[in-house]
């Protein structure tokens, strides 16, 4: 059991927001998996201020999600105290800042990972959206812009004296992207430096990852990503592990294809069919990676328009491993 601020969190695994992925279905699927704590995709604090539509689509979620971040990026510190103000009249349990995304399209703009280059504003920012917002604020940063810029070590104390109540540290550089191994020296430094809950971030795929980043680290809690794409079972399997010791079998094929069609489902009912098919295809190919013949698959999911013609490619797909 975590607390952060009021708020307890029930066991330390999170997911981790992804851009065009965690939206609220996924969340609900991590959430029933086992996840402690979900975040939402990354809403820009202009984007508020302007009330893009999009924008508003990004901050919904349902009562079922909680304990929820909801996570804001920007570099103003002023709009993102008001933007702070805007979000918490959703009454999420965080409002968690983005000081990790490494897409040039973001920190060309100084937000994201670029503010980790300029410490004083990234504290500034901090102390804008806590000043403004009663409920627990969060950071989500990398190890630093580059190895010869402020490190994770070095500004994770100003955050925390600028308001942050928690942090979670992704172990590689901006410059790294997602490429290489992440470096969970870091995540223990931080851990070392600071007297706020610290989940580390970066290469946990499995139960017996989690639980070596936790006892590496000594942080209080593991943030899942990419390993959790086409696969929100981690979530079950890291929980019961660290729970108990004991592996949960993998899960069938069979459920794999069900789930990935619920999820489709869910996704269609809400954008209509259409655009629900073409959004899950990328969600689709994580679904069906490692199975028979993947790489026709997934050609033959991209062509797919309607929901029944995803079954229909699925069931295929579970006919080839009977055989």
């Amino acid at each position: 059991m975590l607390r952060i601020g009021d708020v307890l969190i029930n066991n330390p695994v999170a997911l981790s927001p992804m851009a065009g992925v965690t939206n609220s279905i996924f969340r609900k699927i991590c959430k029933e998996m086992g996840a402690g704590l979900v975040v939402t995709e990354m809403v820009s604090s202009k984007g508020l201020l302007y009330n893009n539509r999009r924008t508003e689509e990004l901050l919904a979620f349902s009562e079922q999600e909680r304990p929820i971040a909801i996570q804001i990026f920007g570099s103003d510190p002023e709009a993102m105290g008001k933007a702070a103000r805007m979000v918490e009249a959703l009454e999420p349990d965080f409002i968690d800042i983005n000081m990790g995304c490494p897409t040039p399209k973001i920190v060309k703009n100084g937000d994201g990972a670029a503010l980790m280059r300029d410490p004083v504003l990234a504290a500034r920012v901090v102390e804008s959206v806590a000043s403004n917002c009663s409920c627990p604020v969060t950071v989500k940063m990398r190890r630093g812009w580059d190895e010869n810029s402020p490190s994770a070590v070095e500004i994770a104390p100003l955050l925390v004296e600028a308001g942050a109540q928690g942090l979670t540290i992704h172990g590689r550089y901006r410059e790294q992207f997602y490429r290489g191994k992440a470096d969970w020296e870091c995540i223990a430094a931080v851990k070392a430096a600071v007297d706020v809950p610290v989940w580390g971030n970066g290469d946990v795929d499995s139960p017996d990852a989690a639980l070596e980043m936790l006892q590496r680290t000594g942080c209080d809690g593991v943030a899942i990503g990419r390993a959790a794409l086409g696969n929100p079972w981690i979530f079950r399997e890291v929980t019961h592990y660290l729970s108990s010791g004991e592996y949960l079998p993998r899960p069938t094929l069979r459920e794999r294809l069900d789930l990935a069609l619920a999820h489709l489902e869910e996704e269609a009912a809400v954008m209509g069919e259409l655009a629900g098919v073409r959004k899950m295809r990328s969600q689709l190919a994580w679904y069906t990676k490692g199975f028979p013949q993947a790489a026709a698959i997934r050609q033959r999911l991209n062509q797919a328009r309607t929901v029944a013609e995803v079954r229909e490619i699925l069931e295929d797909c579970l006919a080839l491993e009977e055989i």
